[in-house]
């Protein structure tokens, strides 16, 4: 019992968004005491879904496959213009379809192993700008798909809308986002690229990444998470009953990979729960809904954008939806909103503590660097959305 508190004090120091949704939901049960309404506040279709894809990931990313397709991209650059252009472009897509914690937790660590094992000078000139810009392309890449990130999930599940729908909000958003990556890539890569020995990197890229051939249970593995994961897909746009998912995700999993479980970020399912007990009991406080409502009113892109920056995107799209029915604009706002501060999206600190890990002395140079970078991209995006408002 002792061991159990010790780890859940440990875990709740770790995760501050956690802590906070636990005490938001403990303080206002004490303003709607728990009664059967509690049951109704939960949306289990998006935990669920939640639970279902974190899973493919996490099995995915156990046996290293992201890391592997990575490896032999990156292995087949001869010179620093394409190395970065590969690795910037690949975070921007993979963030799509992989998520951008996932996107970030393979690619940011992998790319310090391959800026490592180059030249002093290359790596000094790339490790924080790339870093910087590879978190950047993870926030904007998946801003355009429901699976991207979960507070897209959770808004395409309380909108009702259509895939299609979707992709067409957030389209000119991600168009200009790939475009603005482009056109920095060209501008830093202008000056010349060096040349990289291709059979010293190719070698050390493969011993810094374990690589090894498959055997015949991870091709298994691999067959199995690729089935999950469009069956997940295939969820998300409402063909096959969430239920129907689970039951098979978790009898696939427990029979052929079942420490899979452990690697699951429970705390992002916990934290989702504990926003919903506080905005479905705060709803129910006719004074503070009611200021809420006319404070949101007629200014949810903003609201989103700023509440973003300080409580970051999934909480602030937790909140928002419990006080306005214009999912539009909140999809917009949040996904805009992940740029900004370190914490406007949850993700942006994987890439942090990389760069921690790797040397504690570059902190202030990256954080100013991040949000410059950010803020810029922010600017551009908003000007773009005032500019389709007008249209």
């Amino acid at each position: 019992m002792v061991n159990t508190l010790m780890r859940l004090k440990i875990c709740l120091k770790k995760d501050v968004v956690l802590t906070i949704a636990i005490l938001l939901a403990l303080l206002s049960s004490l303003f709607v005491h728990p009664d059967k309404q509690y049951i109704n506040y939960i949306d289990y279709r998006t935990l669920i879904l939640l639970f279902c894809l974190m899973s493919v990931m996490a099995g995915l990313r156990k046996i290293k496959l992201f890391d592997r397709v990575a490896a032999t991209l990156v292995s087949r650059c001869t010179n620093e213009g394409q190395l970065i252009i590969l690795l910037v472009v690949v975070v921007f897509f993979t963030s799509m379809i992989i998520t951008n914690d996932v996107a970030l937790l393979t690619f940011v660590p992998f790319t310090i192993s391959v800026l490592n094992i180059l030249p002093p000078n290359v790596k000094n000139r790339w490790m924080i700008t790339l870093i910087v810009m590879e978190t950047i392309a993870a926030n904007l890449g998946s801003m355009l798909t429901p699976v991207g990130n979960p507070q897209n999930l959770y808004l395409y599940n309380v909108s009702g809308m259509s895939m299609g729908g979707f992709l067409l909000i957030m389209l000119p958003y991600s168009v200009l986002s790939l475009v603005m990556l482009i056109i920095w890539i060209i501008i830093r890569c202008n000056s010349k690229s060096t040349n990289i020995d291709r059979n010293i990197k190719l070698g050390d890229i493969r011993n810094t990444n374990s690589e090894i051939a498959y055997n015949s249970r991870d091709k298994r593995i691999i067959g199995m998470y690729s089935f999950l994961f469009i069956l997940c897909l295939m969820t998300v746009v409402k063909i096959i009953p969430f239920y129907i998912t689970f039951v098979i995700l978790l009898v696939c999993i427990l029979i052929f990979d079942r420490d899979t479980i452990k690697n699951v970020d429970y705390s992002l399912i916990f934290t989702f729960t504990g926003f919903f007990i506080f905005i479905g009991n705060i709803g129910r406080i006719p004074v503070f809904r009611d200021f809420l409502q006319g404070f949101i009113s007629g200014k949810e892109m903003i609201t989103a954008v700023l509440c973003s920056q300080i409580m970051s995107n999934v909480p602030a799209a937790l909140l928002l939806t419990g006080f306005t029915d214009n999912i539009r604009m909140l999809i917009i706002g949040t996904n805009l909103g992940g740029l900004g501060t370190l914490i406007a999206s949850m993700a942006s600190l994987i890439s942090f503590k990389f760069i921690q890990r790797e040397d504690k002395n570059v902190n202030g140079t990256y954080i100013a660097t991040f949000t410059v970078a950010n803020v810029v991209f922010l600017i551009c995006l908003m000007v773009l959305y005032q500019i389709i408002k007008l249209l």
